[in-house]
């Protein structure tokens, strides 16, 4: 018999392999860029905005250890919002990781509407890492499409959050 148990979403953050997923997956980018068609202007790893909540503006500069900064804030206060949206869940730490990593990509909005929310407030933890899958458009275009050059990373990255999800089940 296991004793593994997962762990109230408050008393966990991100940990460094989630981190350094987050910071692989988007790249450094010192110049403010748009990454997809119908984008927001996005630089350093991935930053859309900073802290104080101003958009990335086209013409922005960031260095890396900046960027690095700003991710980690960002993170931060994604994770508060989280948790808050999911009171008395727990989760394995890499469930942590992937839903944290979702919300830095898509946003909290898309978060507290979605199915994985509701699957997690009453502990249905597969089905909630089955409805990431559910999140594979940007700017309107279906980034499953096979052959897609527009967005492919968008879906490949769902692919491999779902396939971490279900390895921590």
């Amino acid at each position: 018999m296991s004793t593994r148990r997962r762990i109230a979403v408050l008393l966990l953050t991100v940990s460094a392999a989630g981190l350094g997923v987050w910071n692989q997956s988007e790249g450094f980018e010192p110049k403010a860029m748009i990454p997809t068609k119908g984008d927001v202007p996005t630089l350093g790893l991935g930053s859309t905005k900073y802290e104080d909540g101003s958009p990335v503006k086209m013409g922005d500069t960031i260095t890396r250890p900046r960027a690095e900064q700003l991710a980690r804030n960002l993170m931060r206060q994604d994770e508060q919002r989280f948790a808050e949206t999911i009171p008395g869940v727990t989760l394995w730490q890499d469930e942590y990781d992937v839903y944290v990593d979702f919300i830095g990509q898509y946003g909290i909005g898309n978060w507290r509407t979605s199915t994985m929310r509701k699957k997690l407030l009453v502990s249905e933890y597969r089905a909630a890492c089955d409805a990431l899958l559910a999140f594979r458009k940007a700017a309107g275009f279906d980034c499953s499409t096979p052959g897609n050059h527009r967005c492919p990373g968008v879906w490949d990255r769902q692919l491999a959050r779902h396939k971490k999800c279900l390895a921590a089940e």
